[in-house]
């Protein structure tokens, strides 16, 4: 064992040693390392240049070339993913060759746009897809003109700054410039102008579509409140009249709300004292309402305007200074309930039944009565529901005291007391 780390260590010594005869050797080859490491960094992380990636070209026809150049880079969103071979003259416009990561899936469809870094240039080719979904774009595709957008040139923006120009008052103008000449904050002054004036055009940058599509909406909105002018100043004409008429009542209803207050607690008094009373009237008001409901078709029948009306009969009977009618004396067949009677003597008012219905099935019999009155398609209510008690009476009448006074046999309690 001590052999062979005796030998190891030799041949360590000997390797040293020999380096250190050949230093100005070992130099050279340590600068070559040095910058064949340095220009592979610069040539893959700074230049992007790496032969191992495949890449796709790809043709952008556009209307004009917008400042961009050979070199440029080429993004997804400001995500660089390839450059810009070449710019093109062709017939109709300007052919931009790029060449694309094929790693990057990229839309076929998605909008193109030329922007610049910078106020001073440094155009570059930008993709803003508006989905994830395919189909992508492939090796030899091409992007028609209508996907570009292109940056707005300085004739233009000269151009189109005519109309702010000539709004500007020429001496107000003047004075600010003197404000800002003769003071000594007018530098900082204008750093801050010109600081927002950046400012804002970014963010107008930033939002075009959107201002372009608030100023188009703009466009539309005063252009109706244009065309419906005329109607606004008869509304605000009414308007003042109708206003006017409030202030001429404006006393009255100062009057109403100082005096009103009296009157409505006295209502509001009486409503709380009666709140018994009101419950049990909205149930009255419900079985009259069923009540209603299910003789509506008979009471349609009895108003139907295809024949003469109530009013029509009755005014028949009185004419000629006198009231006509038929007496016939002839005993009519009567009904018979097969019900108990009871004495109408009762002091008690006993509850009426509530299954009142003929027995006798026969059409002829009571031929405008309840058994033969129109009903609603579907309606059997004409004989007793299967099942029904004969002998069941309706509800008894609600004890309220003292709003509800008793009537035994003999009589009340006289003198009856009455409620306050």
């Amino acid at each position: 064992m001590m052999n062979v780390v005796n030998a190891v260590l030799a041949q360590v010594i000997r390797l040293v040693k020999a380096v250190a005869s050949r230093k100005v050797l070992l130099s050279y080859v340590g600068l070559v390392l040095t910058a064949v490491i340095a220009l592979g960094y610069i040539a893959v992380g700074g230049l992007r240049f790496n032969p191992l990636h495949s890449r796709i070209s790809v043709r952008v026809l556009m209307p004009e070339s917008g400042g961009l150049l050979a070199r440029q880079d080429v993004t997804v969103r400001g995500i660089p993913v390839g450059r810009v071979e070449a710019v093109n003259l062709g017939d109709t416009g300007v052919e931009a060759v790029i060449s694309i990561d094929s790693t990057a899936h990229i839309p076929a469809d998605s909008p193109v746009r030329v922007s610049g870094l910078s106020a001073a240039g440094e155009q570059y080719l930008d993709f803003r897809p508006e989905h994830v979904g395919g189909p992508f774009l492939g090796d030899g595709a091409v992007i028609h003109a209508e996907q570009v957008t292109m940056p707005v040139t300085l004739p233009q923006i000269i151009d189109n700054s005519r109309g702010a120009l000539a709004q500007l008052d020429p001496d107000r103008l003047q004075t600010m410039f003197a404000e800002l000449r003769v003071t000594k904050d007018g530098p900082r002054k204008l750093a801050a102008v010109f600081d927002g004036a950046s400012l804002l055009a970014s963010t107008v940058d930033s939002v075009l579509p959107e201002t372009v599509s608030m100023i188009r909406n703009t466009k539309v909105v005063f252009g109706t409140v244009a065309d419906v002018g005329p109607g606004l100043k008869r509304t605000a004409v009414n308007v003042d009249q109708v206003l006017s008429g409030v202030g001429r009542m404006d006393g009255g209803f100062r009057t109403l709300v100082e005096n009103g207050n009296s009157q409505l607690a006295t209502v509001d008094n009486l409503i709380a004292d009666n709140r018994q009373n009101v419950v049990a009237l909205l149930g009255n008001l419900t079985t009259v309402s069923q009540i209603v409901y299910q003789r509506l078709p008979a009471l349609e029948h009895l108003w139907r305007p295809d024949r003469d009306s109530v009013i029509d009969r009755v005014s028949s009977i009185v004419r000629d200074g006198a009231i006509w009618g038929i007496g016939d004396i002839y005993p009519r067949y009567r009904c018979d309930y097969n019900l108990p009677r009871k004495a109408p003597t009762e002091a008690n008012f006993p509850e009426p039944f509530r299954n009142t219905y003929c027995l006798d099935d026969d059409p002829a019999l009571l031929v405008r009565g309840a058994r033969n009155a129109p009903r609603p398609p579907g309606d059997d209510t004409a004989g007793p529901p299967p099942g029904q008690d004969p002998l069941a009476v309706t509800d008894k009448s609600p004890d309220i005291p003292p709003y509800t006074i008793a009537t035994p046999y003999g009589g009340p309690v006289m003198p009856v007391p009455m409620p306050n």
